[in-house]
């Protein structure tokens, strides 16, 4: 007895400990003066900026090919945005009815024209050809030089496999002015490398060498492939951004949001203000309802705030007005699951249990109707996260991480401190 005493107070304090170090960490005015301060991530309803929504016209694109041109693009323009130094931005694709949209969120950024503009440009691919410079202290210098051949002439870039090898490739069709271009130039660069570049830089910037194959032989015809040892995921990026830069699917700004960034903190203000009031008032019904079992049940609920803080900070989740109301929503939840073991364990006194006895069986009567309902809300949560976008996306995951840890919370937290204090 005495034994297990001592391992529920250590591991109670370790949760103490742990929660306290989440809440300072979580408490952003401690850090703002100190070097490699991490701030929270805050979405663009909290931290002011612009939110652009592109249409994008697949009329003149294959069916099979439209979900692939379609994460093209959303690659290429997240890389454009990525240009502005906008604080984490979001490029995300939705589809509303038969209409293919995609969503770009410029946080804190200046200048908007400019970023309209640059987004809106259909993407260009090109093949260059290198050359090596001699420069006048004897160093040589690469250059890429842009050839005749465009993204306007690929008429298609798809993922293939080697009939003997069964290696991953990616192959490409051309068409017949395109073919006459490729078989000209691939004939004066047997051996040498060409290179693919989408928007002026390689189309992997990560990797030279995947976006510059080298040429084994003269290819006529217009149908060509490009090996290596690619991964599959690579070789999909690859295609995406191919077929982004080569099919012609323009995009159309459809609608502009802007919102101030002193909306942005008075809206950040009074969410805070909400969830801080709200909490309060939980914890106050708790304890004029139950009294000392009311005070662990608020004790732990700190914790639990302080634990889940402290994880969205630490995981950079993006806070938005609707994941703070996921957050709050899963507070009630925490409570709601105290609520039902404090009603068991009570039950179990009533009938006379030992102390150890009533608490455990609480706990073990009250832990299906917990199970149940948590996971009922962690399916929806998933399903609405994995199955919509933008700020539903923001609330769905809250209130999943929060539904986790607050089994936690029910289930360990409180359960230590009753079987500690009372009597």
């Amino acid at each position: 007895m005495k034994h297990e005493r001592n391992r529920l107070k250590l591991f109670l304090s370790f949760i103490v400990i742990v929660s306290v170090i989440a809440g300072i960490f979580s408490y952003d005015p401690i850090w703002k003066t100190i070097n490699g301060w991490r701030p929270w991530s805050l979405g663009l309803d909290l931290a002011g900026g612009t939110a652009l929504t592109y249409e994008i016209d697949l009329s003149q694109i294959k069916d099979a090919d439209k979900d692939i041109v379609a994460r093209g693009l959303r690659d290429v323009i997240e890389k454009r945005v990525n240009m502005f130094g906008v604080s984490e931005p979001k490029v995300y694709g939705e589809k509303v009815g038969e209409s293919n949209r995609l969503v770009v969120e410029l946080a804190g950024i200046k200048d908007v024209e400019k970023a309209v503009t640059m987004i809106g440009e259909t993407p260009f691919l090109e093949f260059r050809e290198v050359e090596e410079a001699t420069l006048e202290n004897g160093s040589s210098t690469v250059a890429f030089v842009p050839t005749a051949l465009n993204g306007r002439y690929v008429t298609r870039a798809a993922l293939g496999r080697d009939p003997q090898t069964n290696v991953i490739e990616i192959d490409f069709s051309l068409n017949d002015e395109g073919a006459t271009h490729f078989e000209e130039i691939t004939g004066k660069n047997i051996g040498k490398p060409i290179c693919l570049f989408l928007d002026g830089q390689p189309i992997i910037p990560e990797d030279i060498n995947d976006s510059c194959p080298t040429v084994q032989s003269k290819i006529s015809g217009g149908s060509a492939r490009i090996t290596g040892q690619f991964s599959l995921e690579r070789a999909k990026q690859i295609v995406e951004r191919f077929n982004a830069g080569a099919l012609p699917a323009p995009i159309k700004l459809i609608n502009q949001q802007t919102i101030g960034s002193d909306f942005g903190q008075d809206s950040l203000d009074k969410a805070i203000f909400a969830g801080a009031i709200g909490t309060v008032l939980i914890m106050l019904f708790m304890i004029a309802y139950y009294r000392k079992l009311g005070v662990f049940a608020s004790v732990a609920l700190l914790f639990y705030i302080a634990l889940v803080l402290g994880l969205f900070k630490l995981l950079g989740v993006t806070m938005t007005l609707s994941g703070i109301a996921g957050f709050i929503l899963s507070i009630g939840m925490a409570v709601d699951a105290n609520i039902l073991v404090f009603e068991r364990t009570q039950e179990e006194f009533k009938k006379g249990f030992a102390h150890s006895v009533a608490i455990n069986e609480g706990f073990h009567r009250a832990w299906t109707s917990i199970r149940d309902s948590n996971i009922s809300t962690m399916i929806t949560s998933g399903v609405l996260y994995f199955f919509t976008s933008g700020f539903v996306q923001g609330f769905a995951l809250t209130l999943f991480v929060g539904v986790v840890i607050s089994m936690f919370s029910a289930i360990t937290t409180t359960r230590m401190m009753l079987k500690l204090f009372t009597k």
